[in-house]
């Protein structure tokens, strides 16, 4: 009608995101869109880097209590990446790599060692796995004599028996490079309770336990492998001089990508840090960070980063914003950083603020190429540590790499702190709850995100972006009580299951 008022829906978010306020995901919501495809027609699959592509976009956090080589092995199979943490020796750092990368398993157990005159004195020595190998030096990369099934240690009247009088002798060992599926149906086959897999040395081995937890879990889809058919792994390092030793280690255990781990990225240490890694290893894939500013981050791509990590103070575990006063809501880093690391074909990562998938529709649909998980991932059977109870419930724990307890391991490097004399942290040692297994939870998740897209009537993460930068997709900023409103309210009790 002539002369009626216009009437909009929401904001575009060059608007939004241009009034000076910085906002979290949950200040902000999408309105939905057009629907003209079905979910399964939604792709996911993206880039880590300028060179690493992922079929799906997940990215397991360099941090000491969530990737090791379990994670790493995990999230390459369902086609994510895990970034093995610094927070540890270089030669450690990199056997972590080499023994994820040596897996077509989608776990690994953590292997326990001991010599021919050891005894085991409790249960939780074997820790995860059902036995316990006997090496001549009670090391892995030393001859396997025999095993200790945990039935046989549990009969044993005398705990402080050596090993080397009850063990049972080295029976049939695979190679690792065999599938899960012929691992499962050679244990059938032959009637055993697990069998070793092996390189130069044991380095995982599979139960029937393992085979029929797995036959539970969905289906994985494709895997992250890189051109040598081994499972894509990633690697933190930092911006000191020793750390261009641990680079050159981490390249020859074959890392396919490295990220330069720190707080606050826009720094002469990581731009030189920069140079030094594409000049020595130009082929190798570089993600710089962390940034939160188109300010940082143009200083960042023009040095060479193949990648931006995007994120300061939005983790569960963070108190960055709390003690430095710096930092930038979430969707708001996440947005300026893209629109700017867009314009270079710079694939964007966010980090930090995840806590459900719908966090993750947004840091996606926002700009971000991939989303780094930590306590998302934290929780689960593949996070290094072992499970505890507390207050009834089954937890693990959690700690951020600015916590006072990550600092004392070397962590404080990440936040220019090595060299200080008086130690601040910049986070928090605490749990979170079991999870279960990645295997599980990340492909429910990521049908729960392919359905996000489709309500943004989103086929892909490109369509995602062109559809917010062209205006199309609109958005709002949520109050207290819309937020509310738009969570679980109004019960007495509830129980939520997501899958």
């Amino acid at each position: 009608m002539d002369g009626a008022p216009v009437i909009d829906d929401g904001f575009s978010a060059s608007r939004l995101f241009n009034q000076g306020y910085s906002y979290t995901y949950d200040d902000v919501i999408f309105l939905p869109h057009y629907i003209d495809f079905p979910t399964d027609a939604v792709t996911l699959s993206t880039k880590l880097s300028r060179r690493v592509a992922l079929a799906t976009p997940c990215v397991a956090s360099p941090m000491d209590t969530v990737t090791e080589s379990s994670m790493a092995a995990a999230m390459a199979s369902v086609g994510g990446i895990g970034i093995v943490h610094s927070n540890t020796t270089a030669a450690h750092q990199a056997s972590l790599i080499r023994l994820a990368k040596s897996h077509k398993i989608p776990f690994t157990h953590d292997l326990v060692f001991k010599r021919p005159s050891d005894s085991i004195l409790s249960a939780e020595e074997f820790s995860s796995a059902p036995c316990i190998f006997v090496t001549d030096l009670g090391t892995h990369d030393t001859k396997v004599l025999g095993f200790v099934k945990k039935s046989d240690w549990e009969k044993l009247s005398d705990k402080e028996t050596s090993v080397s009088k009850y063990m049972t002798k080295s029976e049939v060992m695979l190679p690792a490079s065999y599938s899960f599926e012929d691992v499962a149906g050679y244990l059938v086959k032959n009637e055993l309770e697990f069998v070793p897999l092996i390189t130069d040395e044991v380095v995982n081995l599979v139960s029937r336990d393992d085979v029929e937890r797995i036959k539970g879990f969905p289906k994985l889809g494709l895997p992250s492998l890189g051109s040598d058919g081994n499972f894509l792994v990633g690697a933190s390092i930092g911006t000191r001089e020793s750390d261009k030793e641990r680079l050159e280690h981490l390249v020859k255990a074959g890392v396919n990508v490295v990220v330069l781990d720190s707080s606050q990225g826009n720094s002469i240490y990581q731009i030189e840090m920069i140079k030094y890694a594409k000049k020595m290893y130009p082929e190798l894939d570089l993600i710089g960070g962390n940034v939160v500013t188109t300010y940082q981050a143009q200083n960042l791509i023009q040095a060479g980063v193949d990648g931006l990590r995007v994120g300061m103070g939005s983790g569960s575990i963070c108190t960055t914003q709390e003690v430095c006063a710096v930092g930038r809501g979430q969707a708001t880093a996440v947005y300026k950083v893209a629109s700017v690391a867009a314009q270079s074909d710079v694939p964007v990562i966010a980090d930090g603020g995840i806590s459900n998938s719908g966090h993750i529709v947004k840091a996606l649909t926002l700009g971000a190429s991939t989303v780094m998980m930590g306590s998302f991932l934290a929780g689960s059977a593949e996070a290094p540590g072992t499970y505890e109870y507390q207050g009834g419930r089954l937890v693990k724990k959690y700690r951020g790499m600015g916590s006072l307890e990550a600092m004392m391991k070397g962590s404080d490097a990440r936040y220019l702190g090595d060299k200080a004399k008086l130690k601040i942290a910049q986070g928090v040692v605490g749990a979170v709850a079991d999870k279960g297994s990645v295997l599980n939870f990340i492909p429910y998740a990521m049908q729960a995100v392919k359905q996000g897209f489709q309500d943004l009537g989103a086929s892909s993460l490109q369509s995602a972006h062109d559809l917010l930068r062209s205006g199309v997709l609109r958005l709002e900023v949520r109050t207290g009580a819309a937020q509310v409103e738009g969570g679980i309210h109004g019960l007495v009790s509830y129980e939520k299951k997501s899958f």
